[in-house]
């Protein structure tokens, strides 16, 4: 730990400024990961097994069974699913008011889901740019290093200050690839969660139009033939 920690002081040395904000965006990012990792994991996002056993239920007309797994299962949709099953199981309603009002119960699920993913959005897009800033500052100090030493130029001390003007480059890179990669995760479940609420929707309001038989073939002359 203590390695890692010398490492980073270094690094922060030699890039300045640029890289010690870099730093502390990747910590921050990594605080935001975790935390949205816990919640993704404690509300139960992406299993949507019992679910989908409750809406087949509901289906095959077992709304019983069908509402009193919604009940139990460990997702971020199952209020949404308590109150589709619910409310489609009374007396007949407006199914468009009916659906306004689910869908904008869904909405709110995942625009919980998605709090906190705007900013590593943010970070993904900003990190490289500002690693880019911190290379130019690095090369202009560089050349006007080499401005001031006129004829005496040192070629090593010229290559010296151009590679750590690129270091502040591959930290943003460093920072913000990663980080894309998590979000792009992030929002690859949200989605799948999004797919889930409007077919919980659809079934609630719809229930009964899952194929059960394949379709029949459409007849032809041959087979009179």
């Amino acid at each position: 730990m203590s390695a890692l920690v010398e490492a980073l002081t270094q690094v922060a040395a030699l890039g300045g400024p640029v890289v010690m904000i870099l730093l502390a965006m990747s910590l921050v990012t990594l605080a935001v990961i975790l935390a949205k990792a816990a919640q993704f994991l404690r509300l139960g996002v992406g299993r949507h097994a019992v679910l989908s056993s409750a809406l087949a239920a509901w289906d095959s007309g077992a709304t019983r069974q069908a509402q009193q797994a919604a009940a139990l299962v460990r997702s971020p949709l199952r209020d949404l699913a308590v109150m589709a099953l619910g409310a489609a199981g009374q007396a007949p309603q407006d199914n468009a008011t009916l659906r306004a009002r689910l869908t904008g119960e869904a909405a709110a699920r995942m625009g919980q889901l998605s709090a906190g993913l705007r900013l590593l959005d943010s970070v993904a897009q900003v990190a490289p740019l500002l690693g880019l800033f911190g290379t130019v500052l690095g090369m202009i100090d560089a050349f006007q290093s080499l401005q001031s030493a006129g004829a005496a130029v040192d070629p090593s001390t010229l290559a010296g200050g151009i590679w750590v003007a690129l270091l502040t480059t591959a930290v943003g890179l460093g920072v913000a690839m990663p980080t894309s990669l998590v979000l792009t995760w992030f929002d690859g479940q949200i989605a799948a969660e999004a797919a889930m609420a409007e077919r919980i929707i659809d079934t609630a309001l719809c229930p009964g139009l899952t194929a059960t038989q394949p379709m029949s073939q459409p007849e032809t002359g041959l087979a009179h033939a």
